[in-house]
């Protein structure tokens, strides 16, 4: 198998499995427990939270974990939204994860603006559009740090800058950019982030997010003390263990990522474009994370495209694995180019660490052959 989906999951560490199994076997009593065989497993998750707020410049307070991206993501929302009743509008952009769009639909439903920004034909937004959307009544900015389908980067730093004049909360869906690209919240100065362990070598069902420390902050879960009382259950011990010990190696990684994965993703992406007449690229050439690229094959299915590299032994995917089931085509590729097709004619093809050239050719030679029979 040549697995080219990282943007999707990435595969769990063995450090990370060795790291966690104590916890399944041996340690697994309750955090909350008052009998040592439990308490003590309190140590090893401000342990695991430290590891993580390592990696993203957050102090460890900051941090509080999640079972995944979406609940980061609608958490975030949630609180900075209950923290200015007064206001009923919402910005973010018509690129997002659907946990984010999804959410401010339903918030839409119970009587919320949502201005969703457009992107010009390269992913990328701009920032004049964010000034002249916020207004008095804007009670939270939620945008992402980088795309998952394209890899584009947005300008973080100043639409934070924005939010921050402009007294308006602001939310950065982080996921994609962690372990791949240098991601320091508190430099850049959002109020909350969201992260998802399963994208940095951990196991999926286990996120977090990011509160800035006078960011205000109100509970979706309620329940217990757990987690400094901003999420209610019983802390899930093993993954938050393999979460931290996945953002430790991540970080002690990161300044060799991109000198071993954007060689492979460029060689890859050109030797389609040379070779691949119907082929054209989405996003900016630069302004992007290293190991993405996302291309329209014009005239061909992606669906279609995508089952015949399955058979090649090849993984890719066609946009977000969150939609992987929906009929509907990229919308991010749409929102780029809505005169176009090339939202149902996408492949996204995302690398990592254990990627190589060999792999790499393979992969040109199985798309080359499949792009003929459909082309034919």
């Amino acid at each position: 198998m040549i697995y080219l989906d990282h943007n999707a999951t990435t595969p769990v560490l063995p450090e990370v499995v060795e790291a966690m199994l104590p916890y399944f076997k041996e340690e697994w009593g309750n955090p909350s427990s008052s009998y040592r065989f439990g308490s003590k497993l309190k140590t090893v998750i401000e342990v695991a939270r430290a590891q993580v707020a390592e990696l993203i410049g957050a102090s460890p307070g900051e941090v509080m974990f999640t079972s995944c991206a979406t609940e980061s993501n609608n958490a975030a929302i949630s609180a900075a939204l209950g923290a200015a009743p007064g206001k009923r509008h919402i910005v973010t952009s018509a690129v997002e994860h659907s946990s984010v769009l999804t959410y401010c639909s339903a918030m839409e439903k119970r009587g919320y603006r949502a201005t969703y920004l457009p992107v010009d034909r390269e992913g990328l937004l701009r920032t004049a559009d964010l000034e002249n959307a916020v207004t008095d009544d804007t009670a939270l900015v939620s945008l992402m740090w980088t795309n998952n389908e394209t890899g584009g980067l947005f300008p973080i730093a100043e639409i934070a800058e924005i939010c921050r004049s402009r007294g308006v909360l602001f939310h950065c869906d982080g996921v994609q950019p962690v372990g791949k690209a240098e991601v320091n919240v508190r430099q850049v100065g959002v109020d909350y982030a969201s992260l998802a362990g399963h994208k940095f070598g951990a196991p999926k069902g286990i996120g977090a997010l990011y509160v800035r420390r006078k960011a205000p902050f109100s509970p979706m879960l309620l329940g217990g003390h757990q987690e400094r009382g901003r999420r209610g259950g019983t802390e899930c011990v093993p993954l938050i263990v393999g979460m931290g010990k996945a953002a430790g190696l991540a970080r002690l990684r990161l300044p060799q990522y991109d000198s071993n994965v954007r060689p492979l993703r460029d060689t890859l992406e050109e030797g389609i474009l040379s070779t691949i007449p119907i082929a054209e690229l989405n996003g900016h050439k630069s302004q992007r994370l290293p190991n993405t690229s996302s291309i329209t094959f014009h005239g061909v299915d992606s669906e279609a495209l995508l089952v015949l590299l399955d058979k090649e032994g090849i993984c890719a995917s066609s946009g977000s694995a969150c939609l992987a089931d929906s009929d509907e085509p990229s919308h991010v590729v749409r929102a780029m180019k809505p005169d176009s097709a090339a939202s149902r004619q996408t492949i996204r093809f995302s690398l990592g660490t254990e990627n190589d050239a060999d792999q790499v050719d393979a992969t040109l030679a199985g798309l080359a052959k499949v792009v003929r029979m459909l082309d034919a």
